[in-house]
């Protein structure tokens, strides 16, 4: 694992939070307040001007939460960070803060379904115009770059076929139109990949994943390259009421602690499922950046430290195979949402991007019969087990069909 600043990933995550500034206290503690007093009006008053950083109103900024925030923008080797509600939060915080009426996106498909949606369906409204161009086209993404371009939006591994964005071939095209690369680091997290480091000026996350890692919060955040960006971004995020409360940042804070051993013990089981699974005879395809058949098996070695825990597949029978396969786990749940212990089965066209056209789900590569599956830290032998009995069901109802 590369280092970062004072010390490797696993040290870092004490980041942002010092004992002896809150009593000796190891766990950092929630400071379940709306409203913080002033010693004096004086001192209230520079808090407002912004010449002394105490804090005013959680709105405005709360002690737990700054220690998430300081935590996160270590891991990802940014300058600050503004921790927001939900992931979509985070989402909105960055398009509001960047795009105004007459202004052009570039973006990569396949995208998360709502944040594409924030794109087609209201901003669009707002006269904000957007072009996607595939994932895996660097020169795509290049040539889409206009004169009137104000950012260029990517997410990879992509959500849900794992398309790979090439980040530092992505930086050096939106550094030369001057403009952002905003990277959605939902997927692969700051333990396996860190856009900032290949050229990113804005990172974005759902902390709902793999950082807080439970299925127990929803919540957000922004890390900013630089001070300028920062500033907007948090101002953005706190007069629209993005901003998160101190009882999610001490969960989330909580889950950071065991980041990394959830991560590496989710990806090796997804490695060891992957390498089982594409070679069953029940399997049409599979997709996983672990794997020499991935088409981006390289760039996933150069740019980050591991392949992560999702992987997509589909069946041979096709939706139907699928269909039957959720309903026949018993080990992993058919849910959405991913990067927590346990493992969860969906199928992105009728769920996760569901609101996305067909023929533009198709173009996305997203197809009527893929399933994704986001490996958790169940035991690897009792996933298996549980994969290879509902494939047993699907063959033995694909066998009683009737026609």
């Amino acid at each position: 694992m590369k280092s970062h600043g004072n010390g490797t990933f696993s040290t870092q995550i004490h980041s942002g939070f010092d004992p002896a500034d809150h009593h000796g206290a190891v766990s950092v503690p929630i400071y379940q307040t709306s409203t913080f007093a002033f010693p004096t009006a004086e001192e209230g008053a520079a808090r407002f001007a912004g010449t002394s950083h105490g804090p005013i109103y959680t709105r405005l900024g709360n002690p737990t939460v700054a220690a998430l925030e300081e935590c996160v923008s270590r891991l990802e080797g940014g300058c600050g960070a503004i921790g927001t509600a939900t992931g979509m939060a985070a989402v909105s915080t960055v398009f509001l803060t960047l795009l105004r009426s007459g202004d052009h996106v570039v973006g990569t498909h396949p995208l998360y379904g709502p944040s594409r949606g924030l794109l087609d369906k209201y901003f669009s409204r707002l006269g904000v115009t957007s072009t996607f161009v595939s994932a895996v086209d660097a020169a795509g993404l290049a040539a889409a770059i206009r004169p009137e371009t104000r950012m260029v939006y990517v997410e990879t591994p992509a959500n849900p076929n794992l398309d790979l964005v090439d980040l530092t071939a992505a930086a050096q095209a939106a550094r030369k139109a001057g403009v952002p690369l905003v990277v959605d680091n939902t997927f692969a997290g700051p333990h396996l990949q860190r856009p900032i480091e290949l050229g990113a000026e804005i990172v974005l996350h759902s902390m709902t994943k793999s950082l807080n890692g439970h299925s127990d919060v929803v919540a957000g955040i922004v890390v900013a390259k630089e001070p300028r960006h920062l500033v907007a971004l948090t101002d953005t995020a706190r007069t629209f009421g993005f901003t998160m409360d101190p009882h999610q940042a001490w969960l989330v804070l909580r889950g950071i602690r065991s980041l990394g051993m959830r991560v590496e013990r989710a990806q090796a089981n997804a490695q060891e499922l992957a390498v089982w699974l594409e070679k069953h005879p029940a399997i049409e395809w599979l997709r996983y950046p672990g794997l020499p058949s991935h088409p981006q098996y390289g760039l996933a070695k150069r740019q980050m430290d591991g392949p992560g825990s999702v992987f997509a597949f589909g069946l041979r029978g096709g939706v139907e195979a699928g269909r039957l396969l959720m309903d026949s786990v018993k080990v992993i749940t058919l849910a959405v949402s991913l990067g927590g212990i346990e493992s969860l089965i969906e199928h992105p066209a009728s769920m996760t991007h569901s609101k996305v056209p067909p023929a533009e789900q198709l173009a996305q590569g997203i197809t009527p019969g893929l399933v994704r599956l986001a490996v958790g830290c169940e035991d690897v032998e009792d996933l298996r087990a549980d994969l290879e009995q509902a494939l047993a069901a699907v063959a033995a109802g694909a066998t009683a069909d009737p026609r």
